[in-house]
């Protein structure tokens, strides 16, 4: 299945934020729901189970000057097995404009048993730009070992390089359980927050939750591990 998704939201000039495009394909469909003020707030509605394998879905965002976006999503997304040999695609491309603000917070991706995934998201940030950007896996359903999925993300500010940052687990993913990743962990995630106004903090580590300032631009990156969802979603909520 193929499917493409488009978000573009403008300032209205009165403070707030207006979507002057919002489009959707099964099983990738988007609707507004009420938010906060200023804010406009899009859920990601699964219209269909999955994401199979085989199955390409692109959703594109793009965010301009002075508005601000909230991206929630229903529910987890479940990566299923598919055709032998396919591989199923979510791709998120972002553009985030000089005062605008991206806030892509979804529910956790499950690597289910047998599934070959894929998630690939490309952020472009104008200076002056903000982003939260969230990103959680869960290695399998309860009881069972995940199948194969890698997480790649790619954010630019103001040009240049700010984070690449990739993952992979499961069955073609040697050590992705060991010590030098997860450490047996079955959840793990991670919160870019990249924000001008805000002061970079320094870098810690605390338990399985580390927080690193990056190079490129004002932004924080925090990283961690988890023994369930529940658990993650709390380490990554600041």
């Amino acid at each position: 299945m193929r499917a493409f998704a488009r978000l573009v939201a403008r300032a209205d000039g009165r403070g707030g934020t207006v979507l002057t495009e919002l489009h959707g394909e099964t099983p990738l469909l988007l609707r507004q729901t009420p938010g906060d003020a200023g804010a406009a707030t899009v859920h990601v509605v699964g219209g269909a189970a999955g994401p199979l394998a085989g199955d390409d879905l692109r959703l594109e965002i793009d965010v301009g000057p002075g508005a601000a976006v909230r991206v929630h999503s229903v529910a987890a997304s479940v990566a299923l097995p598919g055709r032998p040999g396919a591989v199923s695609r979510m791709a998120v491309r972002a553009v985030v404009h000089d005062g605008a603000a991206l806030h892509w917070l979804p529910e956790q991706l499950i690597a289910a048993a047998g599934c070959a995934h894929l998630a690939e998201s490309r952020i472009e940030l104008a200076a002056g730009a903000s982003l939260s950007w969230r990103d959680e896996l869960i290695c399998g359903r309860y009881g069972e070992s995940p199948g194969g999925a890698v997480v790649h993300t790619r954010v630019d500010y103001d040009g240049r390089p700010l984070l690449r940052q990739s993952l992979a687990v499961g069955p073609q993913a040697p050590g992705w359980a060991g010590p030098a990743v997860l450490g047996g962990a079955p959840a793990t995630g991670s919160l870019l927050l990249v924000d001008p106004s805000r002061p970079v903090e320094p870098a810690t580590v605390d338990g399985t939750v580390a927080r690193l300032p990056l190079a490129g631009g004002p932004a924080t990156l925090w990283t961690a591990t988890a023994p369930d969802a529940h658990t993650l979603r709390a380490h990554l909520t600041v």
